[in-house]
């Protein structure tokens, strides 16, 4: 007797958990197959100044990349970006997503469509066999990602007809009309757009033997190099296919593959081969750095003067450290364009009535 009431409890166990696990994954995930819940945003209209888009004309060409680990601060920056824009209808994103990551472009794809319905954009497929042959060990492993160096593929990616764009990383968000910075100015046939920081100790982003090869580290020897971040671009990408910047880029890559000139990711080739000849951007359009440094992640404060862009460069991400319980006071200001509404999954209990089913008398067993 005692043996089919233990059979016969196990039975049970068994279909009550069969039962609450297909409820929990048929009430998580839902139609983006990936368990994130995120609610459709605002619409945002164009005001009446706006001028009609013609195809490409009068659009405002913004580039992105979207993955899994950083989806949620992605969504909150196309929200910071519509949400600001004086003409929203008028901005089309380029979203470049991997081949091998967990969310897969298709997904992707109808996230951003739930999220934002009347959102322009197009997502393409990067292959992380394009550079990952190319990519060295990092100071963080995050560095590491192929995503990391898609921004060297846009000219290749993107429609010929694109011939301009902003670069934009997903940890970050914007606080003012993106049409301002889309106004910039490229002078002297510069490539690229991005605020500089000439006060930065420029020789700490290569290794002394960097320094020390009179041959590599000649490379600035006509320059003036300041540090800037690449994480705000304005890229002319005309300019950028006839110089063949993603292949000079590519080559500061072999040359780090066979002696370590740097440790700092996908930066270091962008400073080799453009630092002292970038169009210099006001810095209100990168205030970097608010992720802290790339160990610690600690709470930093702005750069002194106007914002019109807060970035979380650095170990530190805001929606991790909310999440954490432990953020720092300007991840506030990151909170109010976040549209994430949890994972159920994540946050899903043992239902109660199961538990208690470990409360039976110990006869059963």
């Amino acid at each position: 007797m005692r043996f089919i009431l233990y059979a016969a409890a196990l039975l049970l166990l068994h279909f009550l958990l069969t039962v609450w696990f297909c409820l929990a994954i048929r009430t998580t995930v839902g139609g983006d197959g990936l368990g994130f819940r995120f609610p459709e945003a605002p619409y945002y209209r164009n005001g009446v100044e706006c001028p009609v888009s013609s195809g490409d004309r009068n659009l405002v060409q913004v580039a992105m990349t979207l993955d899994f680990e950083y989806l949620r601060g992605s969504i909150a920056a196309i929200h910071s970006v519509v949400r600001h824009a004086s003409c929203p209808e008028n901005i089309f994103f380029h979203f470049i997503a991997a081949v091998f990551d967990p969310a897969s472009p298709r997904v992707l794809s109808k996230l951003v469509r739930s999220t934002f319905p009347s959102l322009n954009f197009r997502i393409y497929i990067f292959r992380e066999d394009t550079v990952i042959n190319l990519i060295s060990s990092s100071i963080r492993q995050a560095l590491e990602n192929p995503l990391n160096y898609a921004r060297n593929y846009l000219g290749d990616m993107l429609d010929l007809q694109v011939d301009r764009v902003i670069y934009l990383d997903s940890d970050l968000v914007l606080v003012d009309d993106i049409l301002k910075l889309w106004n910039t100015t490229l002078t002297n046939s510069r490539v690229i757009g991005a605020p500089e920081y000439c006060h930065a100790n420029f020789t700490k982003y290569f290794t002394a033997g960097f320094w020390s090869d009179p041959v590599i580290s000649r490379v600035f020897r006509s320059r003036k190099p300041c540090y800037f971040n690449t994480g705000v671009m304005v890229m002319d990408l005309v300019r950028w296919r006839e110089g063949n910047y993603r292949k000079r880029i590519e080559n500061w890559m072999e040359i780090q593959r066979k002696k370590k000139i740097y440790e700092l990711g996908s930066l270091p080739p962008y400073l080799l081969v453009f630092a002292g000849n970038v169009e210099g951007i006001d810095h209100r359009w990168n205030q970097h750095g608010l992720g802290g440094d790339n160990i610690r992640g600690s709470c930093r404060s702005l750069h002194p003067g106007p914002v019109s862009l807060l970035h979380w460069s650095g170990k530190g991400k805001p929606w991790v450290r909310l999440d954490g319980g432990n953020p720092c006071p300007l991840d506030h200001i990151w909170e109010s364009y976040d549209l994430y509404k949890g994972n159920l999954i994540k946050h899903q209990s043992f239902p109660s009535a199961f538990a208690n089913f470990f409360e039976y008398p110990s006869y059963l067993f």
